[in-house]
């Protein structure tokens, strides 16, 4: 692909002209979120609430970076880092609230056996459902990178670790006590939890602090994050297989951060497919946008989602979901368009909230496919034709019926 981005068109913009396209030129966005926190986070000792949050890093694996995540204020910090609950901020407030949590980082080997005092206490932080007053003597003042690249993710200011402690005992729910004091397996932890109406992030939290499993390490957080999606994802799927098909064609719309997200429903055994376009000017976009993809049917995904990645685990989990609720099984297309306003990424959850709200605004129910894909195309930018020439699961249906039986002249 060829990139939109450049070091020389920066140079001649500097952030006024908006050359490249966007609606806010995302480099002096994290340089004005920075201003607003620098002066909360001139010192070495920090003394706040944490949200709670952790972090754990995947660079230089089995030996990693990890460390707690704690804001230079008091209080009811839960917002901080409470993605689900995200949905009414924009990305502007997702920067400031990143920018808030100073990680105090150190070494750690990821089997948690050789875990010392620091380790365990950044532990209990994880298992704690409420935000937990907090303690962090640095080696240095905590610095706020601002990485000159419009890809780089939302990352707070950090610096060396001297000391970490928990200033008031966490609030540990005695179901986390049973599951991480049992020797379960990490997929049974994972769905105990998840069924018992655990918050997504929380069990997230568990794995990747090494709480989960027989055999625990610490899980670097994105791993994580896919690991218990996919997880879940799995069962939910051997679930609904059980479940009748919908009875009509449906589609549901839903934008988000800059992300559209139109969803098929088709009257089908259940399968999944993730179609998504980086437009031009968006921050993976190129002159000629490209459609990635990546499918499954009944028997799950091939792999990994080598295409779509992280993506297509929390799109397909929130399709799942609403699967479950209804009790009824389909075959279901996601189309993804990410526009020049998603101007900094903020992770997946947005993608997993994305098309969650889709799902619950309804556009209509269609007796044929055609009608259906007629109604998707006035919500994409990119022609429609193009989805469907890379569609797996439309390219499929056709090969079983004729094209005109099954999608009129839409692919002509």
């Amino acid at each position: 692909m060829t990139e939109l981005f450049n070091s020389k068109l920066c140079a001649i913009c500097k952030g006024r002209k908006l050359l490249c396209g966007r609606p806010t030129c995302p480099i002096l966005e994290r340089f004005r979120v920075a201003q607003t926190v620098e002066q909360k986070l001139n010192k070495r000792h920090i003394f706040g609430s944490s949200p709670p949050s952790i972090f754990v890093g995947e660079y230089g694996y089995p030996k990693v970076r990890v460390g707690p995540l704690v804001p230079p204020i008091e209080g009811n910090t839960i917002h901080l880092d409470s993605p689900l609950k995200w949905e009414n901020k924009t990305i502007k407030d997702i920067l400031y609230y990143r920018s808030l949590l100073v990680m105090g980082e150190t070494r750690a080997e990821v089997s948690v056996r050789k875990s010392g005092r620091v380790l365990g206490e950044i532990q209990e932080l994880a298992m704690s459902i409420r935000p937990v007053d907090s303690e962090v003597i640095l080696k240095r003042k905590p610095v706020v990178k601002v990485v000159p690249s419009e890809f780089a993710p939302p990352l707070g200011p950090k610096a060396e670790l001297l000391d970490f402690e928990l200033t008031e005992n966490p609030k540990i729910p005695r179901r986390t006590d049973y599951v991480v004091g049992d020797e379960l397996k990490a997929e049974q932890a994972i769905m105990r939890l998840y069924n018992w109406g655990f918050d997504e992030y929380y069990i997230i939290r568990l794995l990747s602090a090494g709480l989960l499993g027989i055999d625990r390490k610490l899980v670097p957080t994105r791993w994580s994050i896919t690991a218990v999606q996919d997880t879940i994802g799995k069962n939910l799927r051997r679930e609904i297989l059980s479940y009748p098909e919908i009875n009509a064609y449906e589609v549901y719309f839903h934008e988000f951060l800059g992300n559209r997200y139109a969803v098929v429903l088709m009257p089908e055994s259940y399968a999944f497919e993730l179609l998504e376009v980086w437009l031009k000017g968006s921050l993976f976009g190129s002159a000629e946008p490209q459609v990635l993809r990546d499918y499954e049917d009944f028997r799950g995904i091939k792999g990994y989602a080598n295409e779509t990645t992280g993506a297509y685990y929390a799109a397909r989990l929130s399709v799942l979901e609403h699967l479950r609720k209804r009790r009824r099984q389909g075959r279901v297309i996601v189309f993804r368009e990410v526009t020049p306003a998603y101007y900094a990424p903020v992770g997946v959850w947005q993608i997993r909230v994305g098309v969650k709200k889709a799902l619950e605004n309804p556009v209509g129910r269609f007796e044929t496919l055609n009608e259906a894909l007629e109604a998707v195309r006035k919500f994409l930018e990119h022609p429609l034709e193009k989805y469907l020439q890379r569609s797996y699961l439309l390219g499929h249906l056709a090969r079983q019926k004729t094209l005109d039986e099954w999608l009129g002249k839409v692919l002509t």
